[in-house]
């Protein structure tokens, strides 16, 4: 899909949406201009005459011009200046307005507007059901004859061919009635209803009028006089629902393989509620949702892509999930054998419940790929449109870097714990080995407390230490930070491992093992207190 709008272009949307049919009339709202010299005698810009301030704005382009427009009465003025709005106008449309012809028909500032609000549903017309329900119409007037006018602007229209009066094209296309006679080879009654196609009828209204331009000034002369409140209605919902609309229908739009194949790529090794899943596609659908599920998508959602251009911003998620659809096809081609062998070595630490090793190794491979992907290219993509090549060579070389990361760790437990690290995510983004280092020494102090716990002469510690405290000198636990809080021994033994691992500092070694032997003691000197008494042991904890 091309890149249809500039950077200033996606501005506009929301410029636009605020404005009213006045610009082309000099409002007395906003400051007024004051006296002409400033207390300290100084000239500013409001001193300059008309003439100078005209050539300063030809540098700007139409949303700096509508922003300094709303400054004052002065520059509101000036900002509307006839020869700044032709100038933009060719610059987008393409085509020139001649300045005599504009001023007797439309301000060029008022045409740019129209045109421009017109171009944007137009160019999203097939994701736009609101302007679909008044262009497919059976009959496109009346009451649709505000919109019809709107199309003779257009070359290709996503129509069918028309049946319309002789009278009608005549009015709307202004096509005399004797290029239909020419083209017939005959007499035309009053009111014949004749089939047209839409590209024939452009071009039959190009000759006639003879260019663009022409073409142009025919339409926009046809609604000098007509009530636009319907236009710009229709436009403000175009901007707030833009993202979604067009989201929506690159999903669920697709022919029927590739929908499949999108939907299986869009899930693959997501966590998903396969209750809000099975209604993909269905009118209660919850398409928020499934945007929340992909980074990608859940930036698109929100207009964070391309500069918020959806139509960049959409191609860019296209070319992501390409690259999913790539990813994971090499990922299940590869030889993971390694990964069962793996599960057959004795480990040092404690690993449960391993089903399938090898899947929940490749689940993981993907997924942290896909977050490195996301995290090396998202300044990137809240800028221009990311390709599938450059997509496909990021992934590469973050599949690389989560596999280095997947040996260190030793086993899938280890990779469990240590995918919360900063470290971890550092690398993904760097691939400086220095944070695979602080990773390695992550790993190998855990494994010195792990050691510690388990030497025979530690025995009564594993007896006497309560889970929730024996948890914590496990290798299979994460510590998570808001665990790390509070008063309870468990919070302390926290704060104290968190330090040692994070730091390597023997003083906090020392600390953890001197903590956990006090707590054992306590609960041995509690325990032989109550050697005497029947019943199930408590423990103070």
């Amino acid at each position: 899909m091309a890149h249809c709008t500039s950077t200033w272009e996606c501005e506009l949307l929301d410029q636009f949406s605020r404005l009213h049919g006045a610009e082309d009339q000099d409002t007395n709202t906003g400051q007024q201009t004051g006296s002409l010299a400033d207390s300290d005698g100084t000239t500013g810009l409001l001193h300059l005459s008309d003439e100078v301030l005209i050539i300063i704005l030809r540098q700007l382009d139409p949303v700096s011009l509508l922003r300094l427009g709303s400054t004052c009465s002065l520059l509101f003025r000036v900002c509307s200046c006839n020869s700044l709005w032709v100038r933009h106008f060719q610059d987008s449309f393409g085509v020139g307005l001649p300045h005599a012809t504009v001023r007797t028909i439309v301000a060029a500032k008022t045409a740019f507007r129209l045109v421009f609000m017109w171009r944007a549903l137009f160019r999203n017309v097939h994701c736009n059901r609101s302007l679909q329900a008044k262009l497919f119409a059976e009959v496109p007037f009346p009451p649709h004859r505000y919109w019809t006018q709107w199309l003779v602007l257009e070359e290709c229209v996503p129509l069918p061919s028309v049946r319309l009066p002789c009278g009608e094209v005549e009015n709307l296309w202004g096509i005399p009635r004797d290029l239909f006679r020419e083209k017939l080879h005959e007499e035309l009654e009053e009111g014949e209803v004749l089939m047209f196609e839409w590209r024939e009828l452009y071009n039959l209204a190009l000759g006639h009028h003879g260019g663009v331009a022409e073409v142009f000034q025919h339409v926009l002369n046809q609604h000098r006089c007509n009530d636009h409140s319907e236009l710009e209605s229709m436009y403000h919902q175009y901007i707030q629902c833009r993202f979604q609309w067009l989201f929506t229908y690159w999903l669920f739009r697709q022919p029927a393989p590739f929908s499949r194949q999108l939907r299986a790529i869009y899930l693959q090794w997501r966590k998903h509620s396969k209750k809000k899943v099975a209604k993909w596609g269905g009118t209660l659908c919850d398409v928020r949702y499934l945007a929340s599920l992909h980074y990608v998508t859940s930036d698109y959602w929100r207009g964070k892509l391309a500069q918020g251009d959806e139509n960049v911003g959409i191609h860019t998620v296209v070319n992501y999930f390409s690259m999913c659809k790539s990813l994971v096809a090499w990922i299940l081609g590869r030889d993971w054998g390694r990964l069962k062998r793996r599960k057959r070595e004795r480990s040092p630490f404690r690993v449960c419940g391993w089903a399938k090793p090898s899947a929940r190794h490749i689940l993981q491979v993907y997924g942290d790929t896909l977050e490195g992907v996301y995290l090396l290219l998202k300044r990137e993509m809240e800028e221009t449109l990311v390709g599938h090549e450059r997509f496909w060579q990021v992934a590469k070389i973050q599949m690389s870097r989560v596999c280095m990361l997947e040996q260190t760790a030793g086993n899938y437990v280890g990779w469990k714990m240590i995918e919360m690290l900063p470290y971890y995510k550092l690398y993904l983004v760097s691939g400086n080995s220095v944070y695979l280092e602080h990773v390695q020494g992550f790993l190998n102090r855990k494994r010195l407390i792990h050691d510690w716990v388990y030497l025979e002469e530690n025995i009564w510690i594993r007896e006497l230490l309560p889970d929730n405290l024996y948890s914590l000198l496990e290798f299979d636990t994460k510590i998570l930070q808001g665990t790390l809080h509070g008063d309870t021994l468990r919070a302390q033994l926290g704060r104290l491992l968190w330090l040692y691992l994070h730091s390597g500092q023997q003083v906090y070694q020392e600390a953890v093992k001197g903590l956990v032997q006090q707590v054992c003691h306590v609960q041995l000197g509690y325990l032989a207190s109550r050697a005497l008494a029947p019943g199930r042991q408590t423990y103070l904890l």
